[in-house]
C-alpha cells in the first residue's frame, strides 16, 4: 500500500499509513486522495465541525468494504486532539468524542480511515442546546430529484416569511439538506417540535409532494418526507463538505438557492469539489451570523397539538 507519508496541516504533522488504498473503486481515488480533498475544502469543514461531538463513518478498507460508526476517540489519539464528552443517558454510558477545532484533527481522523464526518446539531459549550436545526429533504423510493427541487423552493419560502435564513446542501445522496442556525435556548425535544411545525407547514403547501407520515410503511413512496427527526438528540447527518461513503466519492456540498434547479449532485465529487471551493469559497461561512429564533414555529406546534396533531415518538419512523 506504499510507505506512509507525513502531511503538514498548520503547526501539526499528520502520519498518513497506507496512502495509496483506495478507497473509492468506482473512481480510484485513494485514502491520500481523500486526505487532499479535505485539506483542499479545510475551512468549510472545519466551519461545519466547529466545536461539535462528531460520530465518524470510518471505512477502514474502502467504501465497497463493511462500515465503522465510530463514537469514541480511541485509545492512543495525538495529545493535541480535543474531543468532549456526551452523555447516553438510555445506556447509562459516556463517550468522548472527536471534537474539531482545527483541520489537522479532520486529517488526522482521516488517517484512522473516516470518510464521513456526522456531527451534532449542539456545541461543546452546552451539548444539551442545539444550535443548529437541520431541515432533511427525504425522497421516498419512488420520489425524482425534481420534486426534491420544488419541495426546497417551498422551504425557502418558509423561511423567508419567518425570517430565518436556510442555508442548502445536497446530501450526498438523493436529497437536499437545509441548515438554520438558531439560538441555544432550547433542548432537543422543543427544536423537534419546531421542525415538525415548520415540516407540517411545508406539507400544507406542497400537499402532493410532501409527507409527515411518521411510520415508514405507511408513507406514499412518490413523495418526500421532511424528516424533522434528524433534530432528535444524538441523531446526526453528514456534514456540509463531507465526502460521502459511496463509490462515486459524493459530497454533501454546499450550494446557492439559485442553484437548486440546476446542481446535479452526481457532480459534485471529491474530484470537483475543491475547484468548485477555490472559486466560491465556504457558500456557508456566514450561518453563524444569522440566528434565528425557533419561539415563531413552537408557537406552530402549540396550535397544532391544540387541533389534535400528535408528537410522534422519537424512534421508530
Amino acid at each position: 500500500m506504499g510507505d506512509a507519508v507525513e502531511v503538514e496541516v498548520g503547526d501539526r504533522d499528520v502520519r498518513i499509513s497506507n496512502p495509496d488504498r483506495v478507497y473509492f473503486p468506482e473512481r480510484g481515488e485513494t485514502k491520500l486522495d481523500l486526505v487532499h480533498y479535505y485539506l483542499a475544502v479545510g475551512d468549510g469543514i472545519v466551519n461545519a465541525l466547529r466545536e461539535r461531538p462528531c460520530m465518524l463513518h470510518r471505512f477502514p478498507k474502502g467504501v465497497a468494504e463493511k462500515k465503522v460508526h465510530q463514537k469514541r476517540v480511541p485509545a492512543g489519539a495525538p495529545p493535541w486532539l480535543e474531543t468532549v464528552r456526551v452523555e447516553f443517558p438510555r445506556y447509562g454510558r459516556h463517550a468522548y468524542e472527536l471534537c474539531v477545532t482545527e483541520l489537522a484533527s479532520v486529517i488526522w481522523a482521516v488517517q484512522m480511515s473516516t470518510v464521513e464526518f456526522h456531527p451534532w446539531n449542539s456545541r461543546r459549550a452546552d451539548t444539551e442546546k442545539p444550535d443548529e436545526w437541520r431541515i432533511d429533504l427525504d425522497p421516498g423510493p419512488d420520489c425524482d430529484f425534481a420534486t426534491v427541487r420544488r419541495v426546497a423552493h417551498v422551504v425557502h419560502g418558509v423561511l423567508d416569511e419567518l425570517g430565518a435564513v436556510g442555508w442548502p446542501k445536497t446530501s450526498g445522496g438523493s436529497g437536499m439538506h437545509v441548515y438554520v442556525r438558531i439560538e441555544p435556548e432550547h433542548g432537543f425535544s422543543d427544536v423537534r417540535r419546531a421542525a415538525l411545525a415548520f415540516a407540517r407547514e411545508v406539507e400544507r403547501r406542497a400537499p402532493d409532494d410532501v409527507t409527515t407520515t411518521w411510520w415508514r410503511k405507511d408513507r406514499d413512496p412518490s413523495k418526500l418526507f421532511v424528516d424533522y427527526n434528524q433534530n432528535t438528540r444524538d441523531h446526526t447527518i453528514a456534514a456540509a463538505y463531507s465526502v460521502r461513503g459511496v463509490p462515486d466519492a459524493r459530497v454533501s456540498a454546499p450550494i446557492r438557492w439559485d442553484e437548486v434547479d440546476t446542481v446535479e449532485p452526481a457532480e459534485l465529487t471529491i474530484a470537483t469539489m475543491p475547484a468548485r471551493y477555490r472559486e466560491l469559497g465556504d457558500l456557508h461561512a456566514g450561518i453563524d451570523d444569522a440566528v434565528f429564533s425557533i419561539a415563531p414555529l413552537l408557537e406552530w406546534a402549540e396550535r397544532d397539538e391544540a387541533e389534535g396533531a400528535e408528537i410522534p415518538p422519537e424512534e421508530g419512523g
